[in-house]
């Protein structure tokens, strides 16, 4: 008995501990992501990173996960930490995909070309070229300075998360850093405007849109704006004249579209922004959180509840904070 436990501790003496390092997880993520299954991938590619918090391969591909999820804004925020430590040359290919997503095409082919400047022969050549034939890019759109790039798109980022939360206080202070350091960024004015607006200061608000407005009459957001700022204030004479305009006015970018159905869903006209939401190509917005709150608050008015209710909680899936707030139809 006694050389049978004395044989049985040699055995286990032999057996070497398994400590899994950051290649197993990262593998395990590649193969959960093959299969696409995307929530356990996201946890195996979490547990790499924090193994190996400097290798960027795990933070790209951790960044491909959320784009092919729909989280374009989650996914760029992951690549520009990667570029503030190395230059991983794919980084900006990949920018440039989730831009594409976004409806951004100025900066899209801004960080595309950078990516073919870099590596004309590189793994995403291919993509790259292919991505660069489908962008519409509007030749007077202001240019920005590379360098001044990843500085932009941190302030985008913050800025996306508090006006899509609605989070005005936090956004104001975040956008006049902007607009003084980046003047010419003109959706960060309109930006400025909506949060000011919902922060108690409607007629500043109102009057710096009709000074916008003059200058570039076809100022979409300038009209989208108006529109919701004179509904909420009850002028509705005022507020007719901006949805007429916007009845006419069937944007090609992502965003915009997004935009017009938004604003057309709270100001009342609800079988007209149902039919704008389903004119949205989903992966494209999915991204962002009012698609969800507003789409299923005007697809419960219009009577389709089991749609409203499968697309909030779908929202809340991809955007846990809305689970935070009520069903959109119950708050508003």
């Amino acid at each position: 008995m006694q050389q049978a436990k004395e044989k049985s501790q040699d055995k286990s003496n032999n057996v070497i501990p398994f400590i899994p390092e950051g290649d197993f997880y990262f593998t395990k993520g590649v193969e959960a992501f093959q299969k696409r299954k995307f929530d356990i991938a996201i946890k195996w590619l979490r547990k790499a990173m924090e193994e190996k918090p400097e290798d960027p391969l795990y933070a790209c591909q951790m960044s491909i996960i959320y784009t092919e999820i729909g989280a374009y804004h989650a996914a760029n925020q992951l690549l520009t930490k990667v570029l503030q430590t190395t230059d991983y040359v794919d980084c900006y290919y990949l920018i440039a995909n989730n831009y594409a997503h976004l409806g951004l095409l100025n900066d899209a082919k801004k960080y595309v070309n950078y990516y073919l400047e870099k590596e004309p022969d590189g793994d995403f050549h291919e993509e790259a070229h292919s991505l660069l034939e489908l962008i519409d890019f509007d030749e007077d759109d202001d240019e920005w300075e590379l360098e001044d790039e990843d500085e932009i798109l941190i302030y985008q980022e913050t800025v996306f998360h508090h006006m899509e939360y609605m989070e005005w206080e936090k956004a104001l202070p975040l956008i006049e850093e902007m607009m003084t350091l980046f003047p010419e960024h003109k959706m960060a004015k309109h930006d400025y405007t909506h949060a000011l607006f919902f922060s108690g200061q409607e007629d500043e608000a109102i009057q710096k849109e009709l000074d916008i407005l003059k200058e570039e009459p076809n100022a979409l957001y300038s009209h989208t704006n108006l529109a919701l700022f004179y509904y909420q204030l009850g002028k509705v004479k005022e507020y007719r004249t901006c949805v007429e305009t916007l009845r006419n006015v069937y944007p090609i970018h992502a965003q915009q579209k997004l935009r017009i159905a938004v604003t057309m869903a709270r100001t009342d006209n609800l079988q007209e922004a149902y039919e704008r939401f389903h004119q949205l190509t989903k992966r494209l917005v999915k991204g962002h959180p009012s698609y969800f709150r507003w789409f299923s608050y005007t697809a419960y008015h219009v009577g389709e509840t089991d749609k409203a209710i499968a697309l909030w909680e779908e929202g809340c899936k991809r955007h846990p904070s809305l689970s935070k707030e009520k069903q959109p139809w119950l708050d508003q």
